[in-house]
Parts: C-alpha cells; structure tokens; sequence
C-alpha cells in the first residue's frame, strides 16, 4: 500500500487530477493542434492545457481583430468588395496583428511535438497520479464520460460539453465570451426574426465583425469536449488497470485444483469502470478476500465509426469535420450577407457541408488508406476477475457480480 501513494512526486507523470480539472498529457497530431491555432490563436494552446498561454493569445487576438476591424474586411473580401474592405481595416495596428498570429501557430505545433516526447517518457516511467481531488468547492475524479453525450451538450451552448467533461477553467472562460460574443453580435436577436420568416431584418441586426468569431469558437468547443471524453476515458482505464494489477494480483491461485476449505471459484469478466471496483470492494467487505483481477489488452481488429462511452482510442474522425466546419461556416456566413438566405442559414449550410467533407477524408485516409486497427464494436470484456469462496457463499457472490454489471459469470467447482 505504501508504495501505491498518490503523491505526484514522480520526475514525469501523465496527468493531474484537481478540483478545477483533469489534466492530462497525451499524444495528439501537431499539424491539427497547429490547425486550430489557425482558426484562432490560443485554441491549440487549450487543447494542450496550457491554459495561461492560451488565454493570452486569445484576448491579444481579440483586441487586435476587433481594433483592425479584420472580421469586417474579412467579409467584405469574401463578397468581392476588396475596397470597403480596404477601407475598413485598420492599418495603423494591422501589421501587429502577423507576428503574433504566426507565433501562436509555430508554438503550439513546437509544443506539441515536446509534449508528445515527454508523454512518451511520462509512460515509460509508469509514474503513479493521484485519481480524486476533493475541496471546498468542486470534487473531481477519473470515471468515464461518453464522448457523444460531449458533443450533444457541446452543440447547445459552448462550454456545457467542457462542463461535463469536467474542464472547468476552460469551460468558465468560453461560457464568458459565448455571452460576449452572442451578445455584439446580435446573433440570438437575428434568429428569432429568422424563425418567424423576417429574413431581411435577420440580416439587418446581425453584426458581421462580431459574428465572424462564433464559428471557429462554437465547433472548437464541441472538438474540446469530445477529444477531452476520450482521453478521459483512456486514462481512467490505465489508471484502473494498474490499480488492479498491484491490488489484487498478489494472491496465487490454483486454477486446476481448489483447495478444501474454498473449493469454488467463480469467474466474471467486466468493462473498466466504477462498477468492477464497486464489485470488489463489496465481495471484501463480505469477508471474501481471494479475489484476482487481471486486466486484458483487447484484440484489435477493424475500426468501428464512433468512439463512445466504453471504447475509445483517441483518433477522431471528426477532427477535419470540425476544422472544415468552422471554415466553410466562415466563408458561408460572410458570402450570405449578400445571398438571398442570409448569413445564418448558409453559415448553416456551410458547417454542414464541411463538416461532412471533412468526415469523409478521415474516413478515408483511415479506413482505406491507412486501415487503422481498432477495438471491436460492441462491449468487450476488459478485465477477468476470479473470486475464491465456499459453497454457501457462491448465490451472494454471483449477485454481486451480476448486480454490478458483469458481463458474464460461470464458475469452476470441483469437489474433492
């Protein structure tokens, strides 16, 4: 036990559990943490949890855009009015703007590769983290969340996926400017007046400078959340596994041949979750202390489309949906203030088409082309656990397996 201690004294480890978030290091692919910091500075920086660096770019981002008015000739250069747009932008501070914006893109993707490596040590190294914070104000604790159900509280209003996921930091930051952001551009305003067939005082109320920045920000908070909830998900299962392994591998068992005073063995296989735990520790305070798990590595075989609450492996299929959803979003609100529909249903019709675009490559470069291997669909039996006990004990033993959700249970009952 003593060595098991939650300290986070290791020279590398792979995460931090506290009251405001799980932290975690992890690998991710540069070119799409760079990607984001494209769309704009300070998300890449949000998807490594270097939130003081992101916050910073962000706010540096905002200020300058809304000082050059850059959104503005945005829009009015994807209308073809290259004069207006000219006019609009603000030069005396415009050339500020470059040096930054490049920066935030060659640091995130720089930071990313660092990061990469030392996740690769932080593994070998196999450092124990603490898994349960608990404070004044907030408990937090490793458990899984289903990434879909991120996505869909996501898709509502931005930061709710990252409540749920429990980035409470990031959520709180994005929650704040969603309402700045909503708010100046009138967005909540045009869409009533959308819904009740207004479409011209739809596009009349609508602010185009600070309209612009809703689509990058809603699709990166839905990417956050989702890519978060698989993460989580890993980690929870690597933290549980060794858990296992050093708790209840200890005690030797004798598969072939029961002993007399407990001569019954009684096999469950479980998915990773809250519940094999919740299982063990009943059976041990029933006074059943033989108790042996042993956790599988799962056969790889074809992919499955969707991560979701029990499976995940953390390569996304909708990474460039959501890149080409806020780009295409983009350039289809802009175009609409001129198109007959308006910015809103072609920003619609633009998120969608990207989103579907980008997809479709994913789904392709890794399903065609690279045939990435992944878990089988459906639920897998992730952990074996094996409980010695007597022949009065088993119907209690089973109810407990079964009532903790066991995907399975026989037994082994020789008698001698």
């Amino acid at each position: 036990m003593d060595n098991f201690q939650n300290t986070n004294k290791a020279r590398r480890y792979k995460a931090h559990v506290s009251i405001f978030g799980t932290t975690q290091i992890h690998l991710r692919n540069p070119w799409t943490i760079a990607m984001w910091s494209v769309a704009f500075p300070g998300f890449g920086h949000f998807l490594l949890n270097k939130y003081f660096r992101g916050c910073a770019l962000f706010i540096w981002e905002v200020y300058i855009n809304q000082t050059t008015k850059l959104n503005q000739a945005i829009v009015f250069s994807f209308i073809g009015n290259f004069e207006a747009a000219k006019e609009v932008l603000d030069l005396r501070m415009v050339l500020l703007y470059a040096p930054v914006y490049l920066f935030a893109i060659w640091d995130s993707y720089r930071t990313t590769v660092d990061m990469n490596n030392i996740y690769t040590l932080a593994k070998r190294e196999d450092a124990q983290f603490n898994s349960f914070a608990i404070g004044a104000f907030e408990i937090n604790y490793l458990d899984k969340r289903n990434p879909l159900m991120a996505i869909f509280w996501a898709m509502t209003i931005p930061s709710i996926g990252q409540l749920y996921v429990h980035r409470i930091i990031l959520a709180g930051f994005t929650l704040i400017w969603t309402a700045i952001f909503i708010y100046n551009s009138h967005f909540l305003e045009a869409f009533i007046y959308l819904l009740n067939g207004n479409l011209a005082k739809s596009n009349e109320v609508l602010d185009a400078q600070w309209l612009l920045y809703l689509p990058t920000f809603y699709f990166f908070t839905i990417y956050d959340s989702y890519i978060s909830a698989i993460e989580n998900n890993k980690l929870f299962e690597d933290e549980q596994r060794k858990y296992l392994r050093s708790h209840y591998q200890n005690y030797i068992f004798n598969l072939m041949k029961v002993s007399k005073v407990t001569n019954m063995q009684i096999f469950a296989t479980f998915e990773h979750s809250t519940y094999l735990e919740l299982a063990i520790t009943e059976l041990e305070e029933h006074g059943i202390k033989n108790i042996l798990a042993i956790p599988l590595n799962n056969r790889l075989e074809e992919r499955k489309l969707f991560d979701n609450l029990h499976q995940s492996d953390g390569v996304s299929l909708i990474s460039k949906g959501m890149i080409l959803a806020f780009l295409f979003s983009t350039v289809g609100a802009s175009r609409g203030f001129i198109l007959e529909w308006g910015p809103i249903i072609w920003g619609l019709i633009g998120a969608g088409s990207g989103f579907v675009i980008g997809f479709v490559i994913d789904l392709f470069i890794k399903k065609v082309v690279k045939r990435k291997q992944r878990l089988l669909r459906g639920k897998n039996s992730e952990v074996i656990l094996i409980v010695e006990c007597e022949q009065r004990q088993k119907k209690h033993v089973e109810s407990i397996l079964w009532n903790q959700l066991a995907l399975g249970v026989a037994e082994l009952n020789q008698t001698t």
